[in-house]
């Protein structure tokens, strides 16, 4: 999988640096808690929010369970209705593929609307390696592009900036990419969206060529869903001449009444909104409006092995809507850029490594990028177990990382390191298989409590630097049991 910050840290070498910076802490603080406070506000106007969030959870098990059956209808119905179809394995085929398409057609800039699918494979970089240039469209996007910077959020990429920031950005970087920043550009939230409106509009009237993404495929028709706020969507949808979608296998669902549930959940869930502003559906071309060429990319990159994970899988429902970001203590205070992915917080913390593996020392940092507080499973809109996930994860990391495949089953391959644990482990199962050594061993430990230190030594210490050592007992649990009526209630002889 593309798309890793390449040369970023782990995450708790990145998390340390970023928790010292005080003006990002503040930045992340102010929004993530107003866009919490707004979402609650708008799910409890829902009754039946449980019963959709369910719902909403069953169809995405029901798609995943057959996702080969309903890929090849949606295949068949895009073809129907004029587009055509084009299979990536991986993100190199991908970016070949879309870079191929741009260049047939003799454009050299293409618009983009939001798409964390080209942002997972570097399609803009790998576009500009080919001479083309890509313009994101997206207020966040364009805000994150202007200032060189990499997305921190699943929904507010730029929500790391704040206004003053902002400002500066503008007024330092538009004029090398087209029309300049006002003169006397304020800090005001209009005049900041005026300014980029301006900025985009002659990309847009421009364009021959729009790249997107989507947040949903119908199968049955064929149909694509983009949702936002702004109506860049909209424009790069329907003003280009050609359209290419890049979007992952699991963005699809059976039937417009699938669709349905998550029309609802999704808008609440993101911008705590009852309906996105913007729904903008397209189903193949027509002679009389929007583009006359369409291109559906359909993106795998480590989906069809995440789906072999029966636990990990779970991740594939997620509909981006961000929540889990806006509740989670740790992506709080870190922030998005930590999480070394254009996956930040819980989610990207089970998504991440498995679409690339837990090689890397990035990939295999992230199921630890959590305190398994369960705020993120209590907000998922589609009732993902993220903490179940991270725990399963960090068995992957500890056992040895990718999953294989072993005629119908899934299994861990065997692991170089992290040995100690591995023996740790195999003690303690030893042990515990051995009633009179576990009685032992405790009462031994009762006897030597006094003896024990305050933080464990070598290896030891980075745990015990961050948490108090279990304080041991007078006596063991089973010495008490024996002494009380417990003991005597067994053998018994209760009063």
């Amino acid at each position: 999988m593309s798309g890793t910050f390449v040369g970023m840290p782990a995450f708790p070498k990145a998390a340390h640096e970023a928790v010292g910076n005080p003006t990002l802490r503040g930045n992340l603080r102010h929004a993530t808690h107003t866009i919490r406070a707004k979402r609650e506000k708008a799910v409890a106007e829902v009754s039946d929010w449980a019963e959709l969030r369910e719902a909403g959870k069953r169809i995405k098990d029901r798609t995943l369970r057959r996702l080969d059956h309903y890929l090849v209808q949606l295949e068949e119905s895009v073809v129907a209705a004029g587009g055509t179809v084009h299979w990536a394995a991986d993100a190199d085929e991908a970016n070949e593929i879309v870079t191929q398409l741009v260049q047939m057609t003799g454009e050299t800039e293409v618009v983009k609307v939001k798409s964390m699918a080209t942002q997972e494979i570097g399609l803009n970089e790998a576009l500009e390696a080919a001479g083309i240039r890509a313009y994101e469209t997206d207020l966040a996007e364009l805000i994150v592009q202007l200032g060189k910077d990499r997305p921190s959020h699943i929904l507010v990429p730029a929500i790391h900036r704040n206004r003053g920031e902002i400002r500066d950005i503008f007024e330092r970087e538009m004029s090398e990419w087209g029309r300049p920043a006002p003169e006397g550009l304020t800090d005001t939230p209009a005049e900041l969206a005026e300014a980029a409106r301006l900025h985009l509009r002659e990309k847009f009237l421009r364009a021959k060529v729009g790249i997107s993404g989507a947040n949903f495929m119908v199968a049955d028709t064929g149909t694509l869903v983009v949702v936002e706020s702004e109506g860049n969507g909209r424009m790069c949808l329907t003003l280009p001449e050609t359209l290419i979608s890049v979007v992952g296998i699991e963005k699809i669902v059976p039937t417009w009444q699938d669709l349905e549930v998550f029309l609802q959940t999704l808008p609440r869930s993101s911008t705590a909104e009852r309906m996105n502003p913007y729904t903008s559906t397209w189903t193949g071309t027509t002679d009389e409006d929007g583009p006359s060429t369409f291109h559906l990319v359909l993106l795998d990159n480590g989906r069809s092995d995440t789906l072999a994970d029966e636990v990990g899988r779970q991740a594939l429902r997620c509909i981006r809507c961000s929540a889990c970001l806006n509740v989670c203590p740790v992506y709080e205070r870190a922030g998005g850029h930590a999480y070394g992915s254009v996956y930040p917080g819980p989610i990207g913390a089970i998504l991440s490594p498995q679409l690339r593996g837990t090689e890397s020392e990035i990939d295999a940092s992230l199921p630890y990028a959590s305190s398994l507080c369960g705020a993120c499973y209590e907000v998922c809109p589609v009732a993902i177990d993220i903490p179940e996930v991270l725990v399963h994860l960090r068995e992957r990391v500890v056992q040895g990382g990718p999953v294989v495949r072993e005629g119908n089953k899934v299994v861990l391959k065997p692991a170089k390191g992290h040995a100690a644990e591995r023996a740790a482990m195999r003690a303690a199962r030893w042990t515990f298989a051995r009633p009179g050594v576990l009685r032992t061993g405790q009462r031994a430990a009762s006897r030597t409590r006094r003896l024990h230190p305050r933080s464990l030594p070598g290896p030891g210490k980075a745990w015990s630097g961050t948490r108090d050592l279990p304080a041991v007992p007078a006596e063991p649990f089973r010495d008490w049991w024996q002494r009380t009526d417990g003991g005597r209630s067994e053998k018994g002889g209760s009063k």
